[in-house]
């Protein structure tokens, strides 16, 4: 007789023998044309995949799936292995197989909830690159459309909303001078996020005359480094940048 937990297994497996699209995942082969341990391990991860089994829910102990797809707890095991292989599964000797897998949203989402300090600490991460491979690797043409954006910058030196707007065309023409497209994209996905409504709210606060001013004495420098080919003076700008903004998020003082 099969025990409750087989049967709820049974459950969630019965519809899974249709194939089609399913992720990004590398791709395991359908359990209806392929037996043993990649065909189990090919339905175990659709119904992972599926939400059947939630993130770090635990799944059933070898000797039930073992009952279940009629065939031997060393296959099963070999099936749970590919899954760990994947990043499906995390085995815990002693406590049993338990659900990895968690679907990561849509970048829509994560901008929804991204708090303006969090956006900053991924910038900090990611814009000293960022300056790295520009003065690596601009040339003439991505030189000018940072020019021009940071002409654009320097004009809304009294409106908020204008200032962020162009400060973003300006940190993304940089990202551009990476000559990296997937740089380009990641920070497209940074300004979007900037955009959302908790950045919106506090714009008003956060973006003053003075700051832009400041923030703009930084941008002019940036540009001229990126152009000379100075890599010191530019990390040092882009350090400063960031680390004054992330204090004028907290409430703190710059350096001076």
């Amino acid at each position: 007789m099969i025990d409750t937990a087989t049967a709820t297994l049974a459950k969630k497996t019965s519809q899974l023998g249709s194939t089609g699209p399913l992720d990004q995942l590398p791709d395991l082969p359908d359990a209806v044309s392929v037996g043993g341990s990649a065909g189990i391990a090919a339905r175990l991860r659709r119904a992972i995949i599926e939400g059947e089994y939630a993130f770090d829910e635990r799944l059933p102990a070898e000797r039930e799936l073992a009952d279940l797809f009629d065939t031997s707890r060393g296959t099963i095991r070999e099936a749970l292995r590919r899954l760990q292989e994947l990043g499906m599964v995390d085995r815990q000797i002693g406590s049993g197989t338990f659900v990895t897998y968690r679907e990561f949203p849509e970048h829509t989402e994560i901008a929804d909830v991204t708090s303006p300090l969090e956006l900053i600490d991924v910038r900090i991460g990611l814009e000293p690159h960022i300056v790295r491979l520009a003065v690596a690797n601009a040339t003439a043409m991505d030189l000018e459309r940072m020019r021009k954006a940071l002409d654009k910058v320097e004009a809304a030196f009294s409106d908020p909303e204008a200032f962020s707007s162009a400060d973003c065309e300006f940190h993304l023409a940089m990202a551009e001078c990476t000559r990296n497209r997937l740089m380009v994209w990641l920070y497209q996905l940074v300004n979007e996020t900037r955009g959302h409504a908790q950045w919106a709210a506090m714009k008003s606060t956060i973006v003053t005359p003075e700051r832009i001013a400041q923030y703009n004495a930084h941008h002019r420098h940036l540009y001229n480094m990126v152009a000379k080919r100075d890599l010191k003076g530019a990390l040092t700008t882009i350090n400063e940048h960031l680390e004054n903004a992330r204090n004028h998020l907290l409430g703190v003082s710059p350096r001076a």
